[in-house]
């Protein structure tokens, strides 16, 4: 981690699809020396018998990171598009799909992500381990990138207003 950091708050959540996966991950973020809080279901029994699917695991594991509760998130389910698209449903949270180091670095260089989302039924778990660490051990370059952050930013307070 770079030094000045800010402290990472980190949680992370899987559906069923996910839930091998996210075991891994959960093992993988400890051995790095971090704390992780787990939102996600903890089994597919559980998730069947609550109604819990990964809308509801993203919408939770995004509004902590909105609120602060988090400063970081990892969301896990079939092929990491669902928990995109929900997490980013939440103002202020930026979630993206990565499947690669190069586009995890991105989220957080670039675009400034709070979420990396991955699917459990696309990527093996060893490569799931170096995304989840360029994801985690990058930080947001700003420069130019800021500027576009900066109007995802607006963006997001203007879409919050419109309640069409």
């Amino acid at each position: 981690m770079n030094e000045g950091r800010t402290a990472v708050r980190l949680a992370i959540g899987a559906d069923d699809a996910g839930l091998e996966l996210k075991g891994a991950l959960l093992a993988h973020v400890r051995s790095m020396g971090m704390d992780i809080e787990d939102v996600g279901v903890t089994s597919a029994d559980a998730a069947a018998a609550t109604g819990t699917d990964y809308p509801d695991v993203a919408v939770t594991l995004a509004r902590g990171i909105a609120a602060g509760r988090w400063t970081q998130g990892i969301l896990v389910c079939g092929t990491g598009i669902g928990m995109a698209i929900a997490a980013n449903k939440v103002p202020g949270v930026r979630a993206a799909q990565a499947h690669d180091v190069y586009s995890a670095e991105r989220a957080r260089k670039s675009n400034d992500a709070q979420v990396v989302t991955l699917g459990a039924r696309v990527i093996g778990v060893e490569l799931a381990k170096s995304v989840v660490t360029a994801f985690l051990t990058s930080d947001f370059a700003g420069g130019a990138s800021s500027r576009k952050v900066d109007k995802l930013k607006a963006l997001d307070r203007a879409m919050a207003g419109d309640r069409t």
